[in-house]
């Protein structure tokens, strides 16, 4: 059987990203093909107005417009977008679903934070119940994103999740640099947390998206931001503390010149830090594994899984 071409877009608060990839059907592999990532702010000012802002809706359909390029080029033969925390929370969302359908010719699905949680834990666990890994089941997953972080807990399956509103945009813009204010925000939503996933229970906690891959990055010393020497790597509790207090303290100059730092992510990577701290203090975990694998290749996964059970390669 030939391979299935299919393309996955995760559009968050903070960033906008593409993965198209090759389905072989008869190992249920996915093949990289090209994966991207745009520092868009769709989420910018939604906390405060609940609207989505007119200049941050243009800088994602610009995103949107080159993405179409890529999908065009490769021959994608299904493609899924899927819209999380920003979108949800829009007052407007209708006038970006049609700029999104007009340039790719796909509905945006804004999902729940519960179908988030289980797209992010598909693409992160995948490998990770892989013959050899290493890694001990069950995993704690958690995705940190701008709007919002989802937990996840399981082993092969779903067995808990919950999402919260303390991605690091949001703190950001609700507290700007009042770390105690943050850790309070944090703490109620860890709190809520903790009434639906057992925190504690898990013998493997697993770290998701820009703002742990980064704080990763910086804790392994990289030269440059490197996504093979990222993934999987284990960052000790202790190292997380000191990167965390670093970001804290440190001008929007120095953070802007660490080298693994995107210029996007330089004004919220402090809380966003601050957040992955909590976490792991939270769960008493004394180490993070992190996985460049996270929601949008779960959206790949689901892609290939309604083609193969359909049958037909037709673009949706």
């Amino acid at each position: 059987m030939s391979l299935q071409r299919v393309a996955a877009i995760d559009c968050g608060t903070n960033s906008i990203r593409l993965l198209v990839a090759d389905l072989d059907p008869d190992t249920g592999e996915l093949h990289d093909l090209d994966r991207r990532m745009t520092i868009v702010r769709l989420g910018q000012g939604v906390d405060r107005t609940g609207r989505l802002a007119p200049e941050a809706l243009e800088r994602t359909f610009t995103a949107c417009r080159e993405y179409a390029a890529v999908i065009a080029e490769h021959g994608a033969q299904r493609v899924r977008f899927v819209a999380t925390s920003a979108s949800r929370d829009a007052e407007n969302r209708d006038e970006f679903t049609a700029g999104v359908h007009a340039i790719l010719g796909v509905d945006p699905e804004v999902i729940s934070g519960d179908e988030e949680a289980e797209l992010s834990f598909t693409g992160a666990t995948r490998e990770l119940n892989a013959p050899g890994s290493g890694m001990v089941p069950p995993y704690l997953v958690f995705d940190l994103g701008g709007g919002s972080t989802e937990f996840v807990l399981g082993s092969d399956r779903v067995e808990a999740a919950r999402s919260v509103d303390i991605g690091c945009v949001r703190m950001t813009e609700r507290h700007g640099s009042d770390t105690l204010a943050m850790r309070a925000d944090i703490k109620a939503a860890l709190d809520l947390v903790a009434g639906t996933v057992p925190l504690t229970s898990a013998a493997t906690l697993v770290g998701l998206a820009g703002t742990v891959t980064t704080v990763a990055g910086i804790a392994l010393g990289l030269p440059a931001y490197d996504s093979a020497a990222i993934h999987h790597s284990r960052i000790p509790l202790a190292k997380v503390r000191e990167v965390t207090g670093m970001l804290l303290s440190a001008t929007a100059e120095e953070r802007a010149a660490i080298p693994v730092m995107h210029p996007g992510r330089v004004d919220v990577i402090g809380a966003g830090a601050l957040v992955l701290l909590a976490v792991m203090e939270r769960c008493g975990a004394s180490e993070l594994v992190v996985s460049e694998h996270d929601i949008l290749d779960g959206i790949a996964w689901s892609v290939a899984g309604n083609a193969a059970r359909e049958g037909a390669p037709e673009t949706s």
